[in-house]
């Protein structure tokens, strides 16, 4: 009968009824902050407990190559919100909000308003400074929104108290805590960290009745450093059972110079002893970020809207925990570069499969516009559909990734007389090649299949002369 009825509606009024409107996917886009996929247990970790996104990846399409296009939070917000590269929105630092070079974007968010959905943020989706900026608008862009929620939790309270630990006790602003390593194994519950009061006003914003689909923004701010997460989270991963990334001998030598340019001098003072406590730390805050997505799913299901929701689950970019001799992001390797991305679409034919396809951050704004029978504005990336449909579908789209070094010039798109350049990455199903500054800074060239850890650079070996010739030229289509 209902269906019946709604075939009337049609007939009489033309698709654009309200029952129409009504029977449109909502959108809950949750994004974690520097996370990495090696401590999901969903992309085959062996160490960190992350169940609800294992529950997710279950249930849905878990992308295996997935690709920031800029490993830092800023530029990757940016243009995963909007759709646009880097490049397109000159946007290479922390400092810049994108209306200042692109005023007239259509972001994610506005391309659902104008769609007639409502669209609400909850934490962290553009840049914050974290942890200075919780609580905060941060670098928000207003007209992405209906409305933005900030909590603030007692992480910032345990930050203002001088209780956490910092690599960098005398620096000053964010490069105290958000810049370097620090941690802290809290005395308080989930619902009285930032992420806990995220994750409750989320879930109280599904329970709210509606007149219209919704298009709901969780941003998480773990596990970004500081790593701060009840004491609970620690006890699951005691330090000695914790193992250490192992870097061969004269490793530095044989990657160009700019390939660790990430590295900081603070870094030295790590001991194995730190070491383990600072994985110990990222994985606590890691599965108390988990906890608080399960907290969310939990309340998409009591509300019984999980089958008319699409929920994409992401990170910024990826995140180093010692391997190269690297932490934290900005470097252009598979740790730093590679990124989880998990969508669940109810009517997908693909779900509780993986894709091995490379696919970009850059392509979200185009495939949730798809998904949702909106009109997207003209982006640089494209919709993923076919592989939520059939994750093994032919796809030749290589992920571009790129991420600067030294100082850019206030317009931050001309070098002048400063010693910034820039290195740009392209990675296909096998490969990954990189110049920096064009090749003048040197050239990296990695093959997956033989080299998963990306320890021997193949740039200069003839037998893959044609690799690079072929992998160039493409990478040089982005500039």
């Amino acid at each position: 009968m209902r269906y019946l009825w709604y075939a009337i509606v049609v007939a009489l009024y033309g698709s654009s009824s309200l029952w129409a409107a009504d029977e449109r996917m909502n959108v809950l886009f949750i994004v974690s902050d520097d996370l990495t996929n090696n401590t999901l247990s969903c992309y085959g970790s062996a160490v960190c407990q992350t169940p609800h996104l294992d529950k997710l990846a279950s249930r849905g399409v878990r992308f295996d190559r997935a690709y920031c296009q800029f490993p830092l939070c800023n530029p990757s917000r940016a243009s995963f919100l909007t759709g646009l590269r880097p490049d397109t929105l000159r946007v290479y630092e922390n400092a810049t909000q994108f209306r200042k070079n692109v005023p007239d974007a259509q972001s994610l968010g506005q391309t659902f308003q104008k769609g007639g959905y409502q669209v609400v943020r909850v934490g962290k989706l553009y840049h914050y400074g974290v942890p200075a900026q919780i609580g905060t608008e941060g670098l928000d862009d207003k007209p992405s929104w209906n409305r933005t929620i900030n909590p603030r939790g007692r992480d910032k309270d345990d930050e203002d108290a001088g209780l956490i630990f910092t690599l960098s006790p005398d620096a000053k602003g964010s490069a105290r805590f958000g810049g370097t390593l620090s941690w802290l194994a809290s005395d308080g519950i989930d619902a009285e960290h930032t992420d806990g009061k995220i994750a409750a006003e989320v879930a109280k914003l599904l329970a709210t009745k509606r007149d219209k689909p919704f298009f709901l923004a969780c941003g998480f701010f773990r596990p970004h450093t500081p790593y701060v997460a009840p004491k609970k989270y620690f006890d699951l991963y005691p330090n000695e059972r914790l193992k250490l990334a192992s870097i061969p001998v004269d490793h530095w030598k044989q990657h160009p110079t700019a390939a660790f340019g990430s590295y900081k001098k603070e870094q030295d003072k790590l001991t194995d002893t730190l070491r383990r406590q600072a994985l110990q730390a990222y994985y606590a805050s890691t599965s108390f970020m988990d906890a608080q997505v399960g907290v969310v799913l939990a309340e998409l299901e009591r509300q019984k809207l999980a089958e008319r929701t699409i929920v994409v689950f992401i990170s910024d970019h990826g995140y180093h925990l010692g391997e190269h001799g690297l932490w934290q992001k900005m470097s252009l390797f598979e740790n730093s570069a590679r990124v989880p991305l998990i969508i669940y679409d109810p009517r997908a034919k693909g779900n509780g499969k993986s894709s091995r396809r490379t696919v970009e951050l850059v392509d979200l704004h185009a495939t949730l516009a798809d998904l949702a029978g909106l009109t997207a504005p003209k982006t640089d990336g494209t919709s993923l559909r076919p592989l939520l449909e059939n994750p093994d579908a032919t796809w030749d789209r290589p992920a571009y990734t790129q991420v600067s070094r030294g100082t850019p010039t206030a317009t931050g798109d001309k070098v002048g007389k400063s010693p910034w350049f820039m290195g740009r990455s392209i990675r296909n199903e096998r490969y990954r090649y990189t110049e920096w500054d064009g090749g003048k800074k040197g050239m990296q060239l990695y093959d997956y299949d033989k080299d998963p850890g990306e320890l021997k650079n193949l740039a200069d070996d003839a037998t893959y002369a044609e690799v690079v010739k072929e992998m160039k030229a493409r990478l040089a289509t982005k500039r």
